[in-house]
């Protein structure tokens, strides 16, 4: 089985097409499943965000994996593969572990740096584990990643390369309406965008700051944190007339917040919206009214505006290059490593199949042998097999480990005609014993060549 990687973000399509890719709720839930139905997949894990949609699988084989997952993101968007196929990206194995290192980093985002993949790929893990299409290579990639990415930002100063979205909007909002602060926000959502948001109106000495949510109590939650007020979610239309800056990002799929509304909250002061929903919040619209700012994640694309530094050279950014590099060559040295303990155990269990197959053939052939002496040959026979078996253990799992590695292994069980269903029948406290064992032999080697 090797990794696979099939995506769109905003580097390869346009806002417009990552609308329709969107996935949220119910919707996402069942795509998820689908794409691990398909008879070449056993694993999937879905990363949706306002810049990306993107599905990691477990395969086994990378064409039938790309065309079930093509058909099925075809299928759920609507989009004729035609169309979709043109804006596709596809890694597989290596290339696909170093693209996830490199977006959990902040480094494919529309905003280098921003940290909110983090929190993203947290949830997408979680809706993979919850629906059991998650097993044990996509869990330990993920988790590794989010390994990577706190080391990131804790190491370098990956935060400094480009602001947030928040923070680019925020400053074109100034733009508009000069200083922010004595500014009344209206902020609609009380999602981790909505959260940001509020935290960095605060930040810049907004204290007027109103959030809208369906949930209320999510709203008056997240007021408190800011010290703003919180109001029912369909007292948007009235908060609107009293607002400076609004800032949206529900989630809801659909238009929340309509050209009327706006219109009939115009007066003769300017006023700025941030649209961070995908698909959007904000009717296009608005742009038509007089005195209205609307500044969505398409413009901001069209613009350039965030994107400075995705292929710069300044210090943090080739910093967080240089972790990526480090940790996705020790992931892949694990892996590698990692794979060659089925076959060891297979080899261990073989020996000591034939150990205990000899030592019962002479009990038959000399049953006068006392149990000292039996026990004796036992632990005599027993050791020196171990000692045989000592060498070829440490040097293929540190072979394994190298890019080739998988072809050792497979000479080890050619060798000694091992079947690799061996291992499934030992106990898994043998194969636990048998991975301390491969990390103490190899340590031993290691001081020895010492």
């Amino acid at each position: 089985m090797s990794l696979l990687t099939v995506g769109v973000s905003h580097k390869t399509a346009p806002v417009a097409l990552l609308e329709r890719l969107a996935v949220t709720g119910d919707a996402l839930v069942k795509l998820l499943h689908d794409i691990q139905s398909d008879a070449h997949v056993s694993e999937a894990m879905i990363v949706s965000t306002c810049n990306r949609i993107e599905v990691y699988t477990e395969v086994d084989r990378f064409h039938g994996g790309v065309t079930a997952v093509t058909d099925l993101l075809s299928l759920h968007s609507g989009i004729p593969q035609d169309q979709l196929t043109r804006h596709l990206y596809v890694h597989y194995e290596d290339r696909a572990v170093e693209h996830l290192f490199t977006v959990i980093c902040g480094l494919d985002s529309m905003v280098v740096g921003e940290g909110q993949i983090l929190g993203q790929m947290r949830q997408s893990l979680k809706l993979a584990q919850e629906q059991g299409t998650a097993g044990p290579t996509l869990n330990e990639l993920a988790q590794q990643a989010l390994r990577v990415g706190k080391r990131a930002h804790t190491e370098t100063g990956i935060d400094r390369a480009g602001a947030s979205l928040v923070g680019v909007g925020l400053t074109l909002a100034e733009r508009v309406l000069g200083p922010i602060d004595g500014k009344r926000a209206l902020v609609v959502g009380a999602g981790s965008m909505s959260a940001l948001s509020a935290a960095t109106l605060s930040r810049a000495g907004v204290t007027d700051i109103v959030i809208a949510n369906r949930t209320f109590e999510r709203a008056a939650r997240l007021a408190q944190t800011v010290g703003g007020r919180a109001v029912e979610f369909a007292d948007v239309r009235y908060e609107l007339a009293g607002a400076d800056l609004v800032i949206s990002c529900t989630g809801a799929g659909s238009v929340v917040i309509g050209t009327d509304m706006v219109a009939a909250a115009v007066r003769d002061r300017p006023l700025f919206l941030l649209d961070l929903a995908l698909p959007h919040d904000v009717d296009p619209g608005v742009r038509t009214l007089p005195g209205v700012t609307l500044v969505d994640l398409e413009s901001m694309q069209e613009a350039g505006l965030g994107a400075q530094g995705a292929d710069g050279g300044s210090d943090d950014v080739v910093a967080v290059r240089s972790i990526v590099a480090a940790e996705v060559c020790e992931y892949l040295r694990a892996e590698r490593a990692a794979k060659v303990t089925p076959t060891v155990v297979a080899l261990r269990a073989k020996a000591a199949d034939v150990v205990e197959a000899e030592l019962g053939r002479l009990v038959t052939r000399v049953p006068e042998i006392d149990g000292r002496l039996r026990g004796e040959i036992a632990q005599t026979v027993r050791r020196v097999v171990d000692k045989l078996l000592h060498e070829p253990t440490v040097r293929v799992k540190r072979l394994a480990a190298s890019p080739a590695g998988d072809h050792y292994a497979e000479a080890l069980r050619e060798l000694f005609d091992l079947n690799p269903k061996v291992p499934e029948a030992v106990a898994r406290a043998d194969l636990a014993e048998v991975e301390a064992d491969l990390t103490d032999l190899t340590g031993r080697a290691g001081e020895e060549e010492a």
